[in-house]
């Protein structure tokens, strides 16, 4: 979070462990969650009569709840940070639930993500294009 407000564009050493000497899929997966929630803070919250719900107020009134409110439940989602792989159940539950531990759920979605994704191809021409960069590369430096 401090590189992110300090500027930084890019975070290095996602998923890395032993000074980067070893990869760890689970902690990728991790990481990347990290970085989502870092993300969602840059950006900020939206402050106008809209988000401050400020018609609400006033027709809710003093002493008023806003909990069951419609305006509340349009708004609470977007507003948090939220990940499937972190769990946030009370101890009991999480152990009636397993208690699989992050690291286990970060392991078993790195290993669907490896199973089950399909990535979209590369627009015309850009093989070619990345083939060129990596040929005048090896005629500079070999």
């Amino acid at each position: 979070m401090a590189a992110a407000l300090a500027g930084a564009n890019m975070i290095y050493g996602l998923g890395m462990l032993e000074l980067g000497m070893t990869m760890d899929l689970g902690l990728l997966v991790a990481d990347n969650e990290f970085v989502k929630m870092i993300r969602r803070m840059l950006d900020g919250v939206p402050v106008n009569d809209e988000t401050l719900a400020v018609d609400i107020i006033r027709e809710v009134g003093i002493g008023g709840e806003f909990v069951t409110h419609q305006h509340t439940f349009d708004y609470f989602k977007s507003n948090q940070s939220g990940s499937p792989l972190i769990d946030r159940n009370t101890r009991g539950v999480w152990q009636d639930e397993g208690g699989k531990n992050m690291h286990s759920r970060c392991n078993e979605y790195a290993k669907e993500i490896l199973e089950t994704h399909q990535p979209e191809p590369l627009p015309e021409g850009t093989a070619q294009a990345l083939r060129e960069i990596v040929a005048e590369a090896e005629k500079e430096f070999a």
